[in-house]
């Protein structure tokens, strides 16, 4: 594929004036404290839709013939491609199937199905949908819109690029999540080709969730390789295979790509929820996780794309509770004790003269490997963090009690 031109930017972002939102471009000041460097977030999380998604589906969709628009459009997606793909047709009057896996969030399912497409639900990962959806167009002539291995989606994408130049011209790394890549190919081709037309460098960097990550051996293979994907809170970027068109991009401009865990994204939920006052789905999040975890190290002026804010509430929920013990400000303990009494009251007088705030608790002579002069006391503790945590632990130890941190 030929990399697209600046051209090609400005005309897709020329064709979306006017339906996408320009979203804002927020200095996080607590972000440039802990990194050391000036750290802006763009806020793609309130884009239309949610997500940046909503850019390449409109272009994508704006370029069909009359014929094809006649014929329909299908697409697979955890989200929010779909809801993209099915808002950018409504606008345009044209009919949308869209394939989504089974479980998918289901602020994303009503989404799609509100913005009137029609929604078939099949398949545990996006992989399965997206074998359907092409079945579906081969089958009935509807015009299958890939979400991220086509040129229209990928340029669509790049328009964001043009916008962090222009709202910070003296950018210096970019930092953003890959699933297919369509995003991160589009935003490097464009930001890169606009820097050098000022005689500028900028610097992009790629995070992918660790679960998930054909990136990194198919960038060291040289050509998109497939993998055994594993559960991630990621679902946005979760993806088997990079995508043909957005690798030959990424291979040439991409300047590194690195991996976070689970902890890390909630941990940066956290950060973004408390901090920046932003409600950022995962996979919006991996690239403020990769800075926090040091797996990328900012320079100069830095943006992180928070790419979407589609977060079921539910999972939103255990995410925090998770950041929360992923960052020493909760945990769970399992402490055997004699079974006379005082015992609970001398453990609580302990917990209170720490500091530490006991949410939940469970007291009980039932479970496997107890003696019958036992009990188990299971408590909820918040924390203040690491150095607080391991207090705790320290002072119920020298007291003469044995806790278990339970995982959570």
């Amino acid at each position: 594929m030929t990399i697209p031109t600046l051209a090609d930017f400005e005309d897709a972002a020329a064709t979306l004036r006017g339906i996408i939102t320009r979203t804002p471009l927020d200095e996080s000041l607590h972000l440039s404290e802990v990194l050391g460097v000036p750290v802006h977030l763009k806020l793609e999380n309130l884009q239309r839709t949610g997500s940046f998604k909503i850019r390449g589906a409109t272009y994508r969709l704006s370029r069909l013939t009359e014929e094809e628009r006649a014929r329909g459009v299908v697409a697979a997606s955890a989200g929010n491609h779909a809801q993209g793909v099915a808002l950018a047709a409504q606008r345009l009057g044209i009919a949308a199937t869209i394939f989504m896996p089974l479980g998918v969030p289901v602020p994303k399912l009503l989404a799609t199905r509100g913005y009137g497409a029609e929604v078939i639900l099949e398949g545990a990962t996006v992989e399965t949908p997206l074998r359907l959806a092409a079945e579906f167009a081969e089958r009935t002539g509807a015009v299958l819109i890939h979400p991220f291995d086509h040129r229209d989606i990928i340029v669509g994408q790049g328009t964001l690029g043009l916008e962090l130049f222009e709202d910070l011209p003296d950018i210096d790394t970019v930092v953003m999540g890959i699933g297919g890549g369509g995003l991160i190919a589009g935003v490097t081709a464009a930001i890169k080709a606009r820097a050098a037309a000022v005689g500028r460098t900028v610097r992009v960097i790629g995070v992918q969730a660790e679960n998930s990550a054909p990136y990194p051996s198919s960038l060291a293979a040289g050509s998109p390789l497939q993998i055994e994907t594993l559960p991630t809170i990621a679902d946005g970027i979760a993806v088997a295979r990079p995508g043909d068109l957005p690798f030959e991009i990424i291979k040439e401009l991409v300047d590194e790509v690195v991996t976070v865990t689970e902890d890390d994204i909630a941990r940066a939920l956290l950060v973004l929820l408390e901090r920046a006052k932003q409600v950022v789905e995962p996979a919006g999040a991996v690239g403020v996780a990769a800075m926090l975890a040091g797996k990328v190290v900012p320079k100069g002026r830095t943006v992180t794309v928070l790419s979407g804010g589609n977060i079921d509430p539910l999972l939103l929920q255990r995410v925090v509770a998770h950041g929360l013990a992923a960052s020493g400000r909760y945990m769970s303990l399992r402490i055997p004790l004699p079974d006379r009494p005082g015992q609970l009251a001398r453990v609580s007088e302990l917990l209170a003269l720490v500091g530490a705030n006991v949410t939940e608790v469970l007291h009980t002579r039932h479970g496997q490997g107890m003696q019958i002069s036992e009990v188990v006391l299971q408590l909820s503790v918040e924390t203040r963090g690491e150095e607080h945590r391991a207090l705790v632990i320290t002072t119920l130890k020298e007291a003469g009690f044995f806790p278990t941190v339970v995982a959570d």
